[in-house]
């Protein structure tokens, strides 16, 4: 298997945003993909009303593609935030609030990986704290993700985006997958190796991917810097990708890139 053999999810909260959000996967279709991926769309309501739900679901499934990652309500994204579960007080509360909600939809859509941002540090509050409580929520939510078949995904995000998420490297997030493992003895934790951002950190990335290709339950791509199309930089991506093929990795390669000057419509001829 090579880097020609991989299947690729499309991520309409980064890409096709020059479109209403109802809209995007009818163009994401048009472009020849079957997938979709996306953050949680709704920063501003962590329990939306049965409406937009219900529109959103209409517009996956009338457009003919399939809901292959969504994530769990995560603050202000894009914007200052980078998560809620580890973050006491509301935002903590409104994690734990949107996780039946997002197993409910993903579950209708047959969705069956659910990323789940482990959020900044806070000032005043105890790291330890702070990874407690991020340990209980996401076995919480890992204990939901299973109810529908689904794994949960905790990502490394770039120190020099995000300097105040504690997760910036493989290993670190790694570790964390594994706790969740540990605690709620089900397995259904993984790894999203996310290429842009172990690149940004200037990572070992062929290192990490021999040393945790087996626990990696999706993985995303963009190249630096700029977060744009692949090719438009200096990451070796392509490279990357058929390192991970041969090291097994089977699943699919989430496109989460800005489309640059081309728009959205034409950030793919890189394929």
């Amino acid at each position: 298997m090579g880097f020609t053999d991989l299947r690729y999810t499309v991520n309409v909260s980064i890409l096709f945003t020059e479109l209403p959000l109802l809209e995007r996967p009818a163009a994401v279709a048009a472009s020849g993909f079957g997938n979709v991926e996306m953050w949680w769309p709704w920063p501003d309501a962590a329990v939306p009303d049965r409406g937009r739900l219900d529109a959103l679901r209409r517009a996956i499934e009338e457009a003919g593609v399939r809901l292959t990652g969504l994530n769990f309500y995560s603050g202000q994204l894009p914007g200052p935030d980078r998560g809620a579960l580890s973050v006491p007080g509301v935002a903590a509360e409104r994690f734990r609030e949107n996780v039946d909600v997002v197993t409910e939809f993903a579950g209708s859509l047959g969705c069956r990986a659910l990323n789940a941002p482990y959020g900044n540090r806070i000032d005043g509050v105890d790291p330890a704290e702070q990874d407690e409580l991020a340990l209980d929520n996401l076995a919480y939510a890992a204990r939901a993700a299973h109810g529908i078949g689904a794994v949960l995904l905790v990502e490394a995000l770039n120190r020099v985006e995000s300097p105040r998420y504690p997760l910036h490297s493989a290993s670190a997030a790694v570790d964390v997958v594994n706790r969740v493992n540990s605690l709620t003895g089900l397995g259904n934790a993984r790894y999203l190796m996310d290429l842009y951002h172990l690149g940004v950190n200037g990572e070992d990335v062929p290192a990490a991917i021999d040393r945790h290709a087996g626990v990696t339950g999706h993985v995303q791509i963009a190249d630096a810097p700029g977060r744009g199309v692949p090719g438009t930089g200096t990451l070796p991506l392509r490279a990357w990708l058929e390192r991970l093929t041969d090291a097994g990795y089977d699943g699919l390669v989430g496109l989460e890139y800005m489309p640059g000057d081309a728009g959205s419509g034409g950030a793919f001829e890189w394929l």
